[in-house]
């Protein structure tokens, strides 16, 4: 894995002048207009969500690297000789594994709980993309280990997946708009705006990282509206600020639904089921809203 980590040295110092370049213009197009897209507290805790996350991943890169080489022992098939079929494979299978990662994040209370801080920006530019959901690296590795059974090597995986993610992060704009048949195949800003709005028609759609092919196919696709102007943040904003709260909020919403004199299977669907869920309809979750929204 020495050349792993080598090559994605390479991708960070390659990567890093990139994003610095475009963030600045970003910035210098804010200033010239008057939207609303930066703050210096959004931003720095954008950057330290990334650092937390960049820790984790580290220091459990070890274990979850050990289970998939595990697994990748015991593959199912040999890998693809063809270069030009193994990596574009990989690349279709691995962007297939974080849409369904993603929507499982989306749609367990559990997971949620994690990728929450993620979406908790009231702001949409190129740094929210470094707002990370600190916890992920300790499960993501399990989307992964269907691609090592099927002969991807666990090196390979964590390559692809860092170059995937520059694409997933400079998607965080608002300063480009349609950007014709592109809108078809990949995930384009427009798409990743109405991702992290909190209107009801935009929650929990456009889950993919690079295509879009997956939300048309699995039915959670949705246009930008022009008529729907996105808001940014979460449907119901944190009481309190500062990087605690942000990391752990729901956390302690869940603990709150759990001292509830409730059973213990009520206590299981709390955190299992979809964000929203509750036992006596009081709260709603992002499809009900949807569906009461589409009667009226």
């Amino acid at each position: 894995m020495s050349g792993t980590y080598e090559f994605e040295d390479f991708i960070l110092k390659l990567s890093t002048p990139f994003y610095i370049i475009l963030i600045a213009l970003e910035i210098f197009l804010t200033n010239r207009t008057e939207r609303n897209s930066y703050s210096f507290k959004d931003s720095a805790t954008n950057a330290a969500l990334m650092l937390f996350n960049g820790a984790v991943d580290l220091l459990f890169r070890t274990a979850y690297v050990g289970i998939l080489i595990w697994f990748y022992n015991y593959r199912v098939i040999e890998p693809l000789a063809n270069p030009y079929l193994y990596w574009t494979a990989l690349f279709l299978l691995e962007d297939l594994a974080f849409y369904t990662l993603h929507y499982v994040d989306h749609h367990s209370r559990l997971f949620w709980a994690v990728h929450v801080t993620h979406h908790s920006s009231e702001h949409f530019n190129l740094t929210t993309g470094f707002r990370s959901s600190v916890f992920q690296p300790l499960y993501r590795f399990i989307y992964f280990i269907p691609l090592v059974l099927l002969g991807f090597s666990p090196a390979d995986i964590v390559i692809m997946y860092s170059v995937t993610q520059i694409y997933g992060i400079i998607v965080h704009t608002e300063y480009i708009h349609k950007l014709g048949w592109l809108e078809y195949i990949f995930v384009t800003p427009s798409h990743h705006r109405v991702h992290h709005a909190s209107n009801i028609e935009y929650l929990d759609k456009n889950m993919g990282m690079c295509l879009i092919i997956w939300d048309r196919l699995f039915g959670t696709f949705q246009e930008e509206i022009p008529s729907v102007a996105p808001v940014y943040g979460l449907t119901k904003q944190t009481e309190k600020e500062g990087l605690k709260e942000t990391i752990f909020h729901e956390w302690g919403e869940i603990g709150k639904d759990f001292k509830q004199p409730i059973t213990f299977s009520t206590k299981l669907k709390y955190l299992l089921k979809a964000p929203g869920w509750s036992p006596d309809g009081s709260r709603q979750t992002s499809k009900e809203l949807q569906k009461k929204i589409s009667r009226e």
